[in-house]
């Protein structure tokens, strides 16, 4: 996920996007994890690579870039020798979080039903 271009559909409907953002791989994960409070980039990685698969540092960087840029995310850099970067969830990125989290948490309570679901209509593809 890369830092949105203004220019690049955001006029035609520019809550697409942010739900995009909000919703992506990468999105999904540093919103939940950062529900816990502030991470450093590499506490935030280590976290994000126990739940799943590792994010690679690109990812993760452009990832938080974008959450900031739409005002879910706080970057928090400290003038010190070796440069402490924390990041945070605004509080409009604390209420997405808390929507991501519930669907997340929806979807592990429900993926039984799913799998069922899925295998029923394999099976009548089948038939």
């Amino acid at each position: 996920m890369a830092v949105s271009d203004p220019r690049a559909g955001e006029a035609m409907c520019p809550y697409r996007l942010v739900l995009e953002h909000v919703t992506s791989r990468w999105g999904v994960l540093v919103l939940i994890q950062l529900l816990d409070g502030p991470h450093r980039f590499s506490e935030l990685r280590r976290a994000i690579g126990r739940v799943g698969r590792g994010v690679s540092e690109k990812m993760l960087t452009q990832t938080l870039q974008t959450l900031e840029r739409d005002g879910l995310v706080h970057r928090d850099a400290k003038p010190v020798i070796p440069p402490r970067v924390d990041y945070s969830l605004t509080v409009l990125g604390r209420e997405a979080a808390e929507q991501v989290r519930a669907l997340a948490e929806w979807t592990r309570d429900r993926m039984g039903d799913v799998e069922k679901a899925r295998l029923a209509y394999d099976e009548a593809r089948q038939a």
